[in-house]
């Protein structure tokens, strides 16, 4: 094959998104993925994952605004949708609520349709939740949850039909000469040359580069499960049940049932070093029991419900929790993509469509997201 102008290593939701944008510019891109979009050990895989509003940081709000926009603008043609508008109901503790009081002012400032709510509100509009301890909350009405794993594989599908090219192939970095990288290698030594590429690899961006990252991210392992309502039991689902964050000591988080999958919940607590090869993915019976008492406390219809699936996935987090997007120092033609830090499904539509831009020439990476900040 020719070279292309751009290679892209990853298509998950940063990749992905990253490609497209290139390909949908004219640019010819290759897009490599190690194992293929969604797939089971990546941080993009999985169900389902949340797209709200809610950040104390207003530079989040307005990425979220765009990234949610460019959502529904890519369902639009398609007759299996990616987002589903639930709704997302944050409940804040007493410990929570300074958080919510920031999250509710860059919603009057940015234009964010919300409402607030006492816990009397919360109880009255979703009886299913039990609200004791809850201080207030907010309800955004327009937010809800994305289909990761069917959404990454049909970005990559409107990478293909707008002409790019998709391989699954693992590949490394090759040498870097004059300030510039010339190819990247295959497990069998083959050479994809490029005028530039992107490195989106999600959890193995710091084993691609070491030396200069492996200070910068963390991998840390976190646990989702899936339990069972009660049969016949409708109140769980979407439509009747928002996506929910509680913000206490510590933070959990779910998403209404979705394709008879089961209620997802979770822990938001960063977990402990993990290696996205090497480690086992076996949930906790610890972590089960903890996470089934706080359920049957917050949610008393679910008390006692079986656990039908389980999923170990992991945070590749920055110290600051800002993604990170910027040119590699040592390579002009090299940008690296990444840092989601738990947060950065959602906004890969925004995301891929800044990187795009920068790769471009066409605007400056966000400072946030630059490796000189420590």
């Amino acid at each position: 094959m020719p070279a292309p102008d751009i290679i892209v290593v990853g298509a998950g939701a940063f990749g992905g998104w990253t490609a497209l944008d290139l390909q949908r510019q004219g640019h010819q891109v290759r897009l490599l993925d190690c194992q293929g979009a969604g797939h089971a050990s990546a941080s993009s895989g999985g169900e389902t994952r949340a797209i709200r509003m809610g950040y104390t940081d207003p530079m989040y709000v307005r990425m979220a605004q765009r990234a949610l926009t460019l959502w529904q603008a890519f369902d639009a043609d398609r007759p299996e949708p990616v987002f589903q508008r639930t709704g997302v109901l944050f409940m804040a503790q007493q410990a929570g609520l300074a958080f919510l009081d920031a999250v509710c002012r860059n919603f009057d400032t940015l234009g964010v349709a919300h409402q607030v709510m006492q816990a009397d509100d919360v109880a009255r509009r979703f009886p299913q939740i039990n609200t004791q301890g809850v201080q207030r909350a907010t309800y955004e009405p327009d937010s809800g949850l994305l289909f990761a794993r069917r959404a990454c594989a049909a970005v990559v599908d409107a990478f293909v039909a707008a002409g790019g090219e998709y391989a699954i192939e693992a590949v490394r970095p090759g040498q870097l000469r004059s300030g510039r990288m010339g190819a990247v290698i295959g497990a069998g030594g083959s050479e994809y040359a490029a005028a530039a590429f992107v490195f989106a690899c999600g959890p193995w961006l710091p084993r691609l580069f070491p030396d200069l990252l492996a200070d910068r991210l963390r991998i840390s392992r976190q646990e989702a499960m899936y339990f069972r309502p009660p049969h016949g039991d409708r109140a769980f689902e979407p439509g009747r049940l928002p996506v929910w964050a509680d913000f206490g000591d510590t933070v959990h988080y779910g998403l209404p049932g979705n394709a008879a999958r089961g209620f997802k919940i979770a822990d938001d607590t960063r977990g402990p070093p993990f290696d996205p090869d090497g480690s086992d993915r076996l949930v906790a019976r610890d972590s089960v029991d903890a996470v089934r008492r706080y359920m049957g406390h917050r949610f008393p219809a679910m008390a006692g419900a079986p656990l039908v699936e389980a999923r170990v996935c992991q945070y590749t987090n920055t110290v600051d929790d800002h993604f990170l997007l910027d040119r590699h120092p040592a390579a002009d033609n090299v940008w690296l993509l990444g840092g989601g830090s738990g947060h950065g499904f959602k906004h890969g539509p925004a995301m891929g469509e800044h990187a795009a831009a920068c790769v471009l020439g066409q605007a400056a990476p966000e400072p946030a997201f630059s490796l000189a900040r420590r």
